[in-house]
């Protein structure tokens, strides 16, 4: 598959501490083994001139307080605090000055941040997606994605998950229902 480095752009999402490192809060082994693939698609990624996008999933301490149904600590208990290690990106991915960081609040990059805006501005149409967690986060990223019009593709072996059911599952829907899934060799830059 080639993809037009100018129309491309490849979204790392929430390669962070608290998801990727076995000190973090929600650590999956499967986030901290997509590290190595990730970057190495960066690198072909940037190589080619394709854009670089990083989802940081970030959460004020009173974020869920006085909410009526949607909690995500209760769900996962208190992960990736505002201002916490936990936060920043993991060693071993080399976030860039010209790259966009995103800092979002729920599983949808796309969800009251500047990413719509910003692909728009650039021509982005296709987007790249790896990053953690495949049935959390990549996958509603990925979803709000193909619903703006944007052609996801799903890394699938630069994609973390907590169990591989999981990987499994969220990748056969995205296939299914709005995406394509490909492996990183398949991703070519024209």
């Amino acid at each position: 598959m080639e993809l037009d480095p100018d129309a491309t752009a490849v979204v790392v999402v929430d390669m962070q501490n608290g998801f990727a490192h076995p000190e973090g809060s929600l650590y999956a082994p499967g986030s901290e083994a997509a590290i190595e693939p990730i970057a190495e698609l960066v690198d072909r990624a940037r190589e080619a001139g394709a854009r670089v996008v990083y989802t940081r999933d970030v959460h004020p301490p009173e974020q869920f307080e006085g909410n009526h149904y949607y909690d995500e600590f209760e769900r996962w208990g208190e992960h990736v605090v505002e201002g916490s290690w936990e936060t920043e990106i993991v060693d071993g991915l080399d976030v860039r000055e010209e790259d966009l960081v995103v800092e979002k609040h729920t599983y949808d990059a796309f969800h009251q941040t500047q990413l719509d805006g910003w692909l728009s501005a650039r021509g982005v149409e296709d987007l790249v997606l790896c990053g953690t967690l495949a049935n959390v986060c990549v996958l509603h990223t990925g979803g709000s994605a193909g619903l703006r019009d944007y052609r996801p593709l799903l890394v699938e072996d630069a994609i973390g998950a907590i169990e591989d059911e999981h990987q499994e599952y969220a990748l056969e829907h995205a296939e299914w229902l709005f995406g394509e899934v490909v492996e990183r060799e398949d991703v070519e830059f024209a």
